[in-house]
């Protein structure tokens, strides 16, 4: 990675469909330099995917709670976390240090559904508290950062 794979990176962060000829222009490097770099850095993972990011009140979605989960035992990881994964209202799993085990972002309907949730995830073998907090307002909502060193 160098000076000019972040560039590429900062102009797709802004819009992953730019096209490489607008995105040559704004960096000075070809057309092909850009899409072997492109390539190259999905070829290494360094670009996972390229994806949406919703309006989800649009979609109906006028819930968003940030819950905190804590297992009895670490043996309940795995079991837990293939439980996490097949929820598509979870859309963001955190293990973490400290007094919870994991912090979860829950995203739903409504408050009905936010506790049918709440209730299947206590239900889960081997959790043994949870503490849930309502969002009022997401103040700020970025998926990656990209160094400031690139200029």
């Amino acid at each position: 990675m160098d000076k000019m794979d972040y560039k590429i990176l900062k102009c797709l962060k802004s819009n992953a469909r730019s096209k490489a000829s607008a995105i040559s222009k704004e960096i000075h490097l070809s057309v092909s330099a850009v899409i072997e770099r492109i390539h190259k850095m999905e070829n290494n993972d360094v670009i996972k995917k390229y994806t949406i990011i919703v309006d989800q009140k649009k979609l109906g979605n006028d819930m968003t709670a940030l819950m905190e989960v804590s297992l009895e035992h670490p043996k309940f990881y795995e079991s837990f976390t293939k439980a996490i994964k097949c929820n598509d209202n979870i859309v963001s799993c955190y293990y973490l240090t400290g007094d919870f085990d994991f912090m979860i972002k829950i995203i739903c309907a409504s408050s009905n559904q936010l506790e049918q949730i709440h209730r299947q995830i206590k239900s889960l073998e081997g959790v043994s508290s949870t503490k849930t907090h309502f969002v009022l307002k997401s103040i700020k909502n970025t998926f990656s950062v990209i160094p400031d060193t690139i200029e």
